[in-house]
């Protein structure tokens, strides 16, 4: 387990790729701190399965972003692996746009990065070691049309991710991007249902057309797959990997 004695927070963790990756990170040795909305019981019981902390604030907010890193520091005594994946997205044409999903998204999905970014890079300093794994997505690269505000984002996540390696790049810190197409987890399947009404479509018309019309492979890819990944980069063979962006889209950006 070579990432013992390492501390990982991951946040957006409660569910889907991010507990993945938490669910990995464990099991080479790390301790992990989680972040996310959910039914508190089952909650519970991760932190039971994975022997972790959860602490829970609003990623919309300095305030909130400011609060996780410094009970995160008081729990773990720092970050040493900073997994920026907590996120939300909204659909809608650029004049309906509400301002306040747009607000919203930004700030979750991109100005939370920096926030614990800033924060966890003295901890990783004075250790002389870090990793900073941001998930972005294959609209980090790419666009999609009614999607202004989660394209912004992912797109701001990339710069940021660049910004930071190059900033680091003398410190033994490296910070990469993981760029997903459409993963299967519950939130991609609890779509379904309701595009199926919507659109009058059958389950595999859904799946083929709608949710995989981009991905050539027409397969989606795994919360593990992004997870295997994640863990490759903190490995030490992967220290002169820095400001990359790693699509895993079944090809969708290679069209």
């Amino acid at each position: 387990m070579f990432l013992a004695g390492k501390n990982a927070l991951v946040t957006g963790s409660t569910s889907g790729i991010g507990l993945a990756i938490a669910r990995a990170l464990r099991d080479e040795g790390a301790s992990v701190v989680l972040n996310g909305f959910g039914d508190e019981a089952e909650i519970a019981k991760l932190c039971e399965e994975l022997d972790a902390r959860w602490i829970n604030t609003d990623l919309t907010t300095v305030e909130g972003a400011e609060e996780l890193m410094a009970k995160t520091v008081e729990h773990a005594g720092g970050v040493d692996i900073l997994v920026n994946n907590a996120g939300m997205q909204h659909v809608a044409p650029v004049e309906e746009f509400p301002v306040d999903k747009w607000n919203k998204i930004i700030a979750l999905n991109l100005s939370s990065a920096f926030h614990t970014a800033r924060l966890a890079v003295p901890h990783m300093k004075e250790a002389g070691w870090g990793r900073i794994i941001n998930t972005a997505s294959a609209h980090s690269t790419t666009a999609s049309p009614f999607k202004a505000a989660y394209v912004a984002a992912k797109h701001g996540i990339a710069g940021l991710t660049k910004t930071l390696a190059l900033e680091l790049a003398r410190e033994n810190i490296t910070a990469n991007c993981i760029s997903p197409g459409y993963v299967w987890t519950p939130l991609v399947e609890n779509q379904i249902p309701d595009t199926m009404a919507s659109r009058g479509m059958t389950r595999e018309q859904v799946i083929n057309d709608v949710l995989l019309e981009r991905q050539p492979t027409k397969k989606f890819a795994q919360p593990e797959d992004v997870a295997a990944l994640a863990v490759f980069l903190c490995r030490d063979v992967a220290q002169n990997i820095t400001g990359a962006n790693y699509e895993i889209d079944g090809g969708w950006t290679a069209q």
